[in-house]
């Protein structure tokens, strides 16, 4: 959503495609798109919707493999950015069919429709699970990514092998961006982010794993959305396949991550501490050199201001206060 609203301001035509599936509250995705001008009552399965200046809608699955082929034939994208997956590193645990469908079988649908239909560029979104648990820190884009720790890892890691083999057999341009935690306004309600702040604010106990002791490298979306922009307009050069880090650079205790959302919601969290689960990595930390030399980038947002705008919209949108709505820059 907020990647379409920052094309759009800068121009740029944007189709969406979402599937508008159940792995969370759907209401909160009707509300993302009703954000960019696309009504609830007027989505309907493969049409294509107006919204905002510049911003198409069409409720379609990646998976769809036919229709995805016909809208490419149609459309003559210049540029595909993937940030379509099944998400979530415990879900996987549990629902491995789901990732190989959306992530894996998806993802193909995607090449293959580019390979057929030529693109200058196509961007997509890994993560930085595919680093497992390996020791080295922090992250750099040559460290191993030999040992996934969950499905969810292990297709991310598969996007990022048949992307470089797409590269190299039809010579599509590609970049996975690995993503570090991302999180603000409009954010899933699986993330650490909204669970912790939805939990305090209405007085249920938070799981927190390892008794505390992780760290993640935590991500504000403008910062992201800002680094995807960069990597967009930077096209001209010949690299056929590349990979970059985009995270924050700068880790953060899980604990003092609660403490300040507790500080700026002035009110304690219950705190239900439990071992480690499966498929959890201990920290995440990114090395952002590679794509800073390349592109410029340069995460700004504090952990502070962050949670600050993120609790600023959730009380918005649940109507806990009347306070302006936080745009994305």
């Amino acid at each position: 959503m907020h990647l379409a609203l920052n094309l759009s301001n800068q121009g740029y035509e944007v189709i969406g495609l979402d599937n508008i599936n159940s792995y969370y509250d759907v209401n909160l995705k009707f509300a993302r798109l009703t954000e960019q001008g696309i009504k609830k009552e007027s989505i309907l399965y493969n049409k294509m919707i107006e919204g905002k200046k510049g911003i198409k809608f069409i409720e379609l699955d990646l998976q769809d493999a036919g229709n995805l082929q016909a809208l490419f034939a149609k459309q003559s994208f210049d540029y595909v950015i993937n940030l379509a997956a099944q998400a979530g590193v415990r879900y996987s645990i549990t629902n491995p069919r789901n990732y190989i469908d959306s992530n894996i079988s998806g993802f193909f649908n995607l090449l293959e429709a580019s390979r057929n239909f030529p693109i200058k560029h196509l961007i997509y979104a890994s993560s930085s699970s595919v680093y497992g648990n390996i020791a080295k820190v922090p992250f750099d884009e040559s460290s191993s990514t030999e040992e996934p720790i969950s499905f969810y890892a292990a297709t991310k890691k598969t996007n990022e092998i048949f992307a470089h083999t797409y590269s190299h057999l039809y010579n599509i341009k590609t970049t996975g961006l690995r993503f570090f935690t991302v999180y603000g306004p409009w954010g899933r309600p699986d993330m650490a982010m909204f669970i912790f702040t939805d939990s305090i604010i209405n007085n249920r106990p938070i799981d927190v794993y390892n008794n505390g002791q992780l760290s993640r490298d935590f991500t504000y979306i403008d910062d992201i959305v800002k680094g995807i922009c960069e990597v967009l307009e930077k096209t001209e050069n010949n690299i056929p396949y590349e990979i970059f880090n985009i995270g924050k650079g700068s880790p953060v205790n899980l604990m003092d991550f609660i403490f300040e959302i507790e500080k700026q919601l002035g009110k304690k969290a219950i705190i239900n501490y439990l071992p480690i689960q499966e498929g959890d990595v201990l920290a995440t930390y990114s090395n952002t050199d590679k794509l800073n030399k390349a592109v410029g980038y340069q995460p700004n947002t504090t952990i502070k201001e962050g949670i600050k705008k993120f609790i600023t919209w959730y009380k918005y949108y649940y109507k806990i206060c009347s306070a302006p709505l936080v745009e994305s820059t």
